[in-house]
């Protein structure tokens, strides 16, 4: 049974027993209003029968004006010497009252208990009521008076009571199976929404979204489902991207090493033929070093890469001082400028920074290397200044330029704006890729702007040390 059936079935059950718990007490307490009524109302009438009665003359017309009183009261009347023998009675066709011959008993037992007042039986399965009084002031021998009443007289306003709380009580009931049915639909509607919108969400339809604008437990837990899809959605998208990601670069690290290798196996072959001039072969082995090397250099920034991925102790930050790295990459690439015709400036004045200087070597060596890879006159400029609470290093060429189209993706693994100019210098297409993962281990982030045939220009900061 769903829940909407069970609240419905909860609420009926509930609602009718009330509703007839109510109606039945309230038939019982009318029941016993209109007998505790009647009960008093046939007293007080008794007393006046009673002086009535008295003020009679007793005579030969007294049993006719006795006649007349009775059908007046309405009451069913007889009349007692003092030894409790009847001596007149008036009857009424619609009732079963008898009175009795000898009251003698009853009588003398009301007079005890209340001197001069009616004595009412208070047996509820009676269905007559009576009244007792003492004629005070009669003459002759009448001595007392007996009224009687059925009950059912009494009673007959009840029915009419009866069927209009029995005819409410059936409306009432129907409209609590009907108002039910609709508070447990209003209850259980956000229920079944929330529940076929989990459904389709564990069957991966993580789009899916609740739509229950409600400020109760029902709207916040619609919204952390909404929030929970969200988050689906999110991952989703990311473990996407990273499959992506992840098979292009599985893609372009065996198309980065195969190229290499080709070329070491054809040196290799040439080398093998025993006539080859003494030139060529010195060709072939310089040919298959740089390709070693180049291979090398893939492994080592893939290590790099890989540490900054997994290893939180990827940088050790300590002050050091920039003019030694300057120096260290004057010493490294001043032959290579001079054979290009290119003018190498680079800044070796003191400056002290923290971090890692070994990362940070890496990072300046690799700008400066593609800074000269890529600039075939003018030159290139390390430049570093500091300022307040940092240091800012640049690193500037007159080269080729990078077009704005290839600005966004720069950083990423692999990536090439010339992949055949890049091949042929030798490079990996990791180079920028590690600057920018030593940068956010150091907390800092590396900028770049260019324009095609105008230079390059990269720089970041650094706390000052």
């Amino acid at each position: 049974m769903s829940i909407r059936s069970k609240l419905a079935w909860t609420f009926i059950l509930l609602l009718i027993f009330g509703i007839t718990s109510i109606s039945s007490y309230s038939i019982l307490f009318i029941r016993d209003y209109l007998l505790e009524e009647g009960r008093t109302e046939m007293e007080r009438d008794t007393r006046w029968l009673a002086v009535t009665v008295s003020n009679l003359n007793n005579g030969e017309q007294f049993s006719t004006h006795f006649k007349e009183a009775a059908q007046t009261s309405g009451y069913q009347l007889a009349l007692y010497d003092s030894s409790g023998q009847l001596m007149d009675a008036y009857l009424n066709s619609d009732t079963t009252f008898t009175p009795s011959q000898n009251l003698q008993a009853g009588i003398m037992e009301s007079v005890k208990a209340r001197e001069g007042l009616p004595l009412l039986p208070r047996n509820p399965d009676s269905d007559l009521l009576t009244s007792y009084v003492e004629l005070r002031n009669a003459s002759g021998q009448i001595r007392y008076l007996q009224a009687g009443q059925l009950k059912d007289r009494i009673y007959a306003p009840i029915k009419t009571i009866r069927w209009i709380i029995y005819y409410g009580m059936f409306i009432s009931i129907g409209l609590v199976v009907i108002v039910s049915i609709w508070i447990s639909r209003y209850l259980t509607r956000p229920i079944t929404q929330i529940k076929n919108a989990a459904q389709d969400i564990a069957e991966g339809d993580v789009e899916r979204n609740i739509d229950l604008n409600r400020s109760d437990e029902y709207g916040t837990l619609a919204t952390s489902l909404n929030q929970m899809a969200s988050r689906l959605r999110e991952d989703t998208r990311q473990i996407k991207q990273f499959a992506e990601k992840q098979q292009q670069f599985f893609a372009d690290i065996t198309h980065e090493i195969r190229n290499p290798l080709h070329n070491i196996s054809a040196a290799l072959d040439m080398l093998e033929l025993k006539e080859l001039p003494s030139d060529k072969k010195e060709k072939y082995i310089r040919s298959a070093k740089n390709q070693t090397k180049r291979i090398s250099r893939l492994f080592k920034d893939l290590k790099t890469l890989q540490r900054y991925d997994s290893d939180e102790y990827f940088v050790e930050t300590t002050k050091f001082d920039l003019s030694q790295i300057a120096r260290h990459m004057r010493e490294w690439y001043a032959d290579k400028a001079r054979e290009k015709g290119i003018t190498l400036h680079i800044d070796d004045h003191p400056c002290r920074a923290v971090g890692d200087p070994g990362k940070i070597e890496q990072v300046i060596d690799n700008l400066i290397s593609n800074a000269l890879k890529y600039t075939n006159e003018g030159e290139v400029c390390l430049r570093y200044t500091g300022q307040e609470d940092e240091v800012s290093i640049e690193v500037s060429d007159t080269g080729i330029g990078i077009s704005e189209e290839h600005l966004s993706r720069l950083f990423d693994r692999f990536y090439r704006t010339d992949k055949a100019r890049s091949r042929d210098k030798g490079g990996t297409g990791l180079g920028l890729a590690v600057v920018e993962s030593i940068l956010k281990a150091h907390d800092t982030a590396i900028q770049v702007e260019s324009e095609m045939g105008g230079g390059t220009r990269f720089w970041f900061t650094l706390p000052k040390g």
